[in-house]
């Protein structure tokens, strides 16, 4: 999830993830100069993957996998449609549901069925007559709460969308920019399926009101702002609300040293807005066998069980096993908010500007 995020980005960049493949390109076009023997992923920064899992699919698949990463997932899919008449790579990894339709729209993708799409859970499904993209993981984006904080001040963390704009939490949110980041964006979706299509800029009124902070993406957000981080800085931010991930709890939990017993963070639940991402073979894509083959292996069991630790996000596919502490300190929210592709894409960008107008002016 792009600063994901995710994971996301996916949701715990600056928090020393482990593993990631680092053929992280410039832009200079490098598309394998038509090697055909390799194939280029393109990514948001929140990529990670464990090196003996690409080293299978290298092996098993004949093609080196290069990685060019490209900024969180907003600016990354922005430069793959400013970019897809002379794209940079072969696949695109990390446009989420909130973007989705501006990629489509675009003609980012061209159609492939990847084989194992039918092990993708039903809900997880989109664009079914065209299979322009293939679902990968999915994720929560929610208010996270520094747990010392409160129990120091002997004050409940709130709990849901109604808590934040109330007195006691005055002050203490800090959110990112709806306009520049994909939680960001998850976060205002969330308000409108939990609001209503008008009802939700009178709760904005009130947050605003209520003192939320607006910084430009998750990395200010989480390591700058938020009292809770603990990405080894010395002078911590104030703020111990942020929106980030039900997955950032467990990344504080595994990168911790010494691990605590405990994640030092807890995640509001009735703050949550589910997250897809998905991948697909792009337009003039200069080894498209290559880049089928790489689809094909992103929604195996292989890959599937490798993301949780690696980009903090849940798979997509039946039978793919979650590891334990993952389950333990990130579960899934049970009953978060959720919209409609079509939804999004017909209003993002009049609430996005409406929230721009609200918020920030």
């Amino acid at each position: 999830m792009g600063n994901t995020i995710k994971r996301l980005t996916a949701a715990v960049v600056g928090l020393g993830m482990a593993g990631t493949l680092a053929a992280c390109g410039s832009s200079d076009g490098g598309q394998g100069s038509g090697d055909s023997k390799t194939v280029t992923l393109v990514s948001h920064d929140s990529w990670a993957a464990s090196e003996d899992v690409i080293a299978a699919f290298e092996k098993q698949s004949g093609y080196k996998v290069r990685v060019l990463k490209d900024g969180d997932a907003g600016q990354a899919v922005n430069k793959a449609i400013l970019t897809k008449d002379n794209p940079q790579g072969d696949v695109f990894f990390g446009v989420d549901n909130t973007l989705l339709s501006r990629a489509l729209d675009n003609g980012l993708f061209q159609p492939y069925e990847a084989k194992g799409s039918e092990q993708v859970k039903a809900e997880y499904r989109v664009d079914q007559d065209e299979h322009r993209v293939t679902p990968i993981d999915t994720g929560d984006i929610c208010v996270n709460y520094d747990k010392k904080y409160f129990a120091d001040r002997k004050l409940e963390p709130p709990k849901s969308f109604d808590d934040l704009v109330k007195p006691q939490y005055k002050n203490l949110l800090v959110t990112e920019n709806a306009a520049s980041s994909s939680p960001g964006l998850g976060f205002v979706l969330g308000t409108a399926a939990q609001y209503g299509d008008t009802g939700w800029e009178s709760y904005w009124k009130k947050l605003k009101a209520n003192g939320v902070k607006v910084v430009d993406g998750w990395e200010q957000a989480y390591n700058q702002e938020f009292s809770g981080s603990a990405s080894g800085k010395k002078a911590k931010g104030d703020r111990p609300l942020v929106v980030s991930y039900a997955s950032s709890p467990p990344a504080e939990v595994l990168y911790a040293k010494p691990k605590p017993t405990s994640a030092p963070t807890g995640v509001a639940e009735g703050t949550c807005f589910r997250q897809v991402e998905y991948a697909g073979l792009l337009s003039n894509a200069q080894n498209t066998r290559g880049g089928k083959a790489l689809l094909d292996f992103l929604i195996s069991k292989r890959f599937q069980e490798d993301m949780p630790l690696n980009m903090f996000v849940y798979p997509v596919t039946e039978g793919a096993q979650v590891p334990p502490e993952f389950v333990k300190y990130g579960p899934q929210a049970k009953d978060p908010e959720t919209m409609a592709p079509a939804k999004i894409a017909d209003h993002r960008d009049q609430w996005v500007k409406s929230w721009t107008s609200l918020v920030l002016k």
